[in-house]
């Protein structure tokens, strides 16, 4: 089994991100990975990088952040999950660089989803 260190963030750090690390523990155990997870809110993502393979996050986050960062609400709806999860393996195994410029365009696209039918 290889180990990875997931920083699941949220608005609290405290309930939301709870729930995703649960998930994502059970989720990528079936996929032969053994999960450490770490809760933060996201005004201390940038304090809790140290180590991390990778950001799954509910809520959007900046900042230039070199750790590939996968942005869902798909562990807390139950609607998309394996896509999440496909999107996380393909970041887990191929090492995906994170530029500013994606989290940007990622955030607004969050945005839009979540002001449209897409996601309530």
């Amino acid at each position: 089994m290889r180990t990875v260190k997931i920083l699941v963030v949220c608005g609290t750090g405290i309930a939301t991100s709870t729930v995703v690390s649960r998930k994502l523990e059970e989720k990528l155990s079936k996929e032969g990975f053994e999960v450490s997870t770490r809760q933060c809110k996201a005004s201390e993502v940038s304090a809790n990088l140290e180590g991390i393979d990778l950001i799954v996050s509910t809520t959007p986050i900046s900042g230039e952040l070199k750790v590939p960062v996968v942005r869902t609400l798909a562990f807390l709806t139950g609607i998309g999950e394996d896509q999440a999860i496909e999107e996380i393996l393909q970041k887990l195994r191929g090492g995906d660089k994170v530029k500013k410029e994606d989290v940007r365009k990622d955030n607004k696209n969050f945005y839009e989803r979540r002001n449209s039918n897409d996601i309530k």
